[in-house]
């Protein structure tokens, strides 16, 4: 993987953490650089799901394969805001 590789994929990470955290109800009390790697690690099996269903390289853009990324952020977001809620840390 190049830099520019690992850069893209925290651009494109940071996004779909954000995403994600805006489908989730309430607030998430976790910190940014949290959102943004459940974002990197979302957009990584969204894209291993949308290749494992055939969807992942279509013509122009690949929404599906967008809101698989953004299911599994959701996803993410919600079991590590519970996990990092419970463990009582602040800020």
């Amino acid at each position: 993987m190049t830099v520019t590789g690992i850069i893209t994929a925290i651009i494109i990470g940071a996004i779909i953490g954000f995403l994600g955290r805006l489908v989730v109800p309430g607030k998430q009390n976790i910190p940014i650089w949290l959102t943004i790697l459940v974002g990197i690690v979302a957009a990584f099996i969204g894209t291993w799901i949308a290749g494992f269903f055939g969807v992942a390289d279509t013509g122009g853009i690949d929404w599906i394969e967008l809101v698989m990324q953004v299911v599994v952020a959701a996803i993410g977001v919600s079991i590590v805001a519970g996990i990092y809620g419970r463990r009582g840390v602040t800020r």
